[in-house]
């Protein structure tokens, strides 16, 4: 027979040892503690003071944290309806209160919860006066202000998303962009949201989405919790990151009751992840259904169009038919050929006048040309130096003369002088 392992051994002999009376079920076990707790005369009557980290109102009643600041413990409250109107102060949000109650726990979720009866003001909780002047300083640097906050990119193309890789909210976000925008670029920076760790992992992840460059805009986002859940977007570090991140930033943290100094320094504010999602992009279909109209729009406009200058075409169509254009063209073709023949018959009018001035200047030039009147017998006498005789005064016995006819010259002394009457004339 083989034998069994160490530790099958040591797990017999334990198990040898409990009998029926000495293992308890789970149920007995809370029993048992609810016993302890519900009947010690401690805690039957007891006065807690702590500061109220979050409030919820319920038909049933009033349900709310009471938080040690210095011990980081904290214990579920809750006051029921009937007790309500005896209550001193009501508990609110970051206010320190003594509440009077007794403990009870609750075997179907193993909790033990502080049923109160009566509250009591015990000055300003100290994480609610951290908070105020924490807020007070980030605001006098106009960290809160409203001309520093950016728009979000109306369609971005790419979007950074911090948050924890175990939260609902990053698969809400996934869901949400996936259903309003298909084909988005998601880049995913994991964070610690909650817990003492959560403001230096918050930062680091949004540097790293700074280092990536990719990112259009980042979303920050949590899903929701108490008060206490969320005390790392109050963080002074986290802020700063968001006031100094290169992007717009959208916080979708998942309270409405409370708001955040991450929610007051981000450029824009969701009250859920999702909401926070469907915030940084348009919808899909929406965009696609207002293209569709505004093209039918358009085709609407130039149909519209089109009949108007159809109509116009149509009105000068009608206009060029009453101006009689063919009719008016022959006129003023007949206009032009008329012109043409009154343009014909001045010029040759011109012309023949100046053909007979030319006729006559040629017969004058002809009767006025040396030859011509040479022809007709006369002759041209010159003395040696060519200048004409014109006088018989001019001249002297034996002097040589050249006589010019019609054809050829010839050569003469001046052998007797002669006047007018025939007289021989003497020197």
């Amino acid at each position: 027979m083989r034998s069994l392992p160490d530790s099958r051994k040591r797990s017999t002999n334990l198990s040898d040892r409990f009998t029926s009376t000495t293992v308890l079920s789970v149920a007995g076990l809370t029993n048992y503690i609810q016993t302890l707790l519900e009947y010690d005369e401690q805690l039957t009557q007891v006065w807690v003071t702590g500061e109220v980290t979050s409030t919820q109102a319920h038909c049933s009643g009033l349900f709310f944290t009471l938080q040690d600041p210095d011990a980081s413990a904290a214990i579920s409250c809750v006051v029921w309806s009937a007790q309500l109107k005896a209550l001193a102060q009501l508990p609110a949000t970051g206010e320190k209160v003594i509440v009077l109650g007794r403990l009870r726990l609750y075997p179907q979720r193993g909790q033990y919860q502080l049923m109160v009866w009566q509250t009591l003001p015990a000055g300003e909780g100290l994480r609610a006066l951290r908070y105020r002047q924490l807020r007070d300083r980030l605001e006098a640097e106009g960290l809160f202000d409203g001309e520093r906050k950016r728009a979000l990119p109306p369609h971005p193309q790419t979007i950074a998303v911090v948050t924890s890789a175990q939260a609902a909210a990053w698969g809400d976000i996934q869901r949400t962009l996936k259903q309003r925008y298909p084909g988005l670029q998601v880049l995913f920076s994991p964070a610690i949201v909650q817990g003492e760790q959560a403001p230096e992992s918050i930062v680091t992840a949004m540097q790293r989405v700074e280092r990536d460059g990719r990112a259009e805009v980042l979303i920050l986002a949590r899903g929701g919790g108490a008060t206490e859940d969320l005390a790392c977007f109050n963080d002074e570090r986290v802020v700063r990151a968001i006031a100094e991140c290169s992007m717009p930033v959208i916080s979708g943290i998942g309270h409405q009751r409370d708001e955040s100094l991450a929610d007051l320094v981000a450029d824009a504010c969701a009250h859920t992840p999702t909401a926070a999602a469907a915030q940084v992009v348009p919808l899909f279909m929406q965009l696609w259904e207002e293209h569709q109209e505004r093209v039918a729009a358009l085709q609407v406009a130039m149909s519209q169009h089109l009949e108007t200058v159809q109509a116009q075409l149509q009105q000068l169509k009608l206009r060029l038919q009453r101006l009689q254009l063919n009719r008016q063209l022959e006129q003023e073709q007949g206009a032009l050929a008329r012109l043409q023949q009154q343009l014909s018959q001045v010029t040759q009018g011109r012309v023949q006048q100046a053909l007979l001035k030319q006729q006559f200047l040629a017969e004058k030039l002809v009767a006025l040309d040396p030859q011509a009147v040479l022809k007709r017998g006369y002759a041209v006498v010159r003395q040696n130096n060519d200048n004409i005789v014109r006088s018989s005064n001019t001249l002297r016995l034996e002097q040589d003369l050249t006589i010019q006819l019609s054809e050829g010259r010839i050569k003469v002394k001046v052998t007797e002088i002669l006047d007018n009457t025939g007289t021989t004339k003497v020197d």
